[in-house]
């Protein structure tokens, strides 16, 4: 029964999403990445360039492997490490911080020290879940500070045919509530403006609230977004027609946004975008087999599955735009299916950064 089910998956993930892609290319598929964290991901994707925070964050990010195997000697000179970078390297991680921030990035530099002398000592004591639990807190600060070298200028460009749609140049926080529990998604506009611009423009006028799972593929993906009536996604008013939303995602070290086009389109066989389907929950918009710019109003999250699905080979990066993560409650996702509803999608914060046209 278990084979059966596997291969059923398997044939389910070749098939479009009645509103994902496009038929899968014949072509080998791109290099697996292992990165599975939606935090880590997500501040992995920020627009910043400073090395001394990155290898900071990386340093932490890496002892998950050696904690699974006990490598306490590995442990300890990473968390040597980043202790030397806090207090030896400050003055070039505040030096990049813009002057409105630098008394904020100070303070949390200070509350990283003390975390990064907390986690030494655990280090030392060899206990697995305190060193995670202080981690966890150190990487939040990270989070914070690598938050403060982001300028309010928007750093990439959105083609100017795009100018009547909604855009968020930034980040936003919801909160997603569904007929069988809550959970909690930051939703990154950075690297997906104008999809992330969309959903939180349509969550905020309550399209969302009440509308059913309207597709539910095991091992796979759960959709939603499509309204009562024969339309297909969101009718603006002031048109009456169809809004659509291009394909669009973000490739690492890219200086523009790919629009319209799919990675085998433009021979990104081996690439993984910015925002990969390589976790439990990311969020990812839908559009039709037969129009990749056709997305308004549906969207879908992945079920990561490890074995049927394993991060960077799937047959969806690049060929939807993901444009967010669930970070708290992805296991509501497992118990949800198509007699199932959203009952709202409440957006907590970040509505500031919302544009409704250029």
């Amino acid at each position: 029964m278990a084979k059966k089910i596997c291969i059923l998956a398997l044939i389910t993930i070749l098939f479009s999403l009645s509103s994902p892609w496009i038929d899968p290319a014949v072509a080998s598929l791109p290099n697996g990445n292992r990165q599975k964290d939606p935090y880590a991901i997500l501040r992995n994707s920020l627009p910043i360039d400073q090395k001394e925070l990155r290898e900071l964050q990386n340093k932490l990010e890496d002892t998950s492997d050696d904690l699974r195997g006990s490598r306490w000697s590995a442990i300890n000179k990473a968390t040597s490490r980043s202790q030397f970078l806090v207090s030896n390297r400050k003055n070039q991680i505040l030096n990049s911080i813009p002057e409105e921030n630098k008394e904020q990035a100070d303070n949390l530099l200070s509350n990283l020290k003390a975390e990064l002398d907390e986690l030494g000592q655990i280090s030392n004591e060899k206990n697995k879940a305190s060193f995670l639990q202080v981690r966890r807190k150190s990487l939040k600060t990270i989070d914070d500070l690598e938050s403060l070298l982001i300028t309010n200028n928007f750093p990439y460009n959105i083609p100017s045919e795009y100018d009547n749609l909604p855009r968020l140049l930034g980040r936003a926080n919801v909160e997603i509530k569904t007929s069988k529990g809550n959970m909690n998604a930051i939703i990154d506009g950075y690297n997906a403006p104008l999809t992330a611009g969309t959903f939180i423009d349509l969550s905020l006028k309550g399209f969302y609230d009440g509308l059913p799972i309207n597709r539910a593929e095991e091992f796979f993906i759960l959709q939603t977004g499509d309204p009562q009536g024969e339309a297909i996604g969101y009718i603006d008013p002031a048109n009456n027609e169809l809004r659509r939303v291009p394909l669009e995602i973000r490739t690492p070290n890219a200086e523009e946004t790919l629009y319209g086009q799919t990675f085998e389109e433009v021979g990104l066989y081996t690439e993984i975008p910015v925002l990969p389907f390589a976790t439990l929950g990311t969020l990812g918009w839908a559009h039709s087999d037969t129009d990749l710019n056709d997305g308004s109003s549906q969207f879908f999250f992945f079920l990561y599955e490890a074995e049927l699905n394993p991060a960077g080979r799937n047959l969806i990066d690049g060929r939807n735009a993901a444009f967010g993560y669930v970070i708290e409650g992805s296991e509501i996702l497992n118990k949800l299916g198509v007699d199932d509803k959203i009952i709202e999608i409440k957006v907590l914060s970040g509505s500031e950064n919302l544009k409704l046209k250029a």
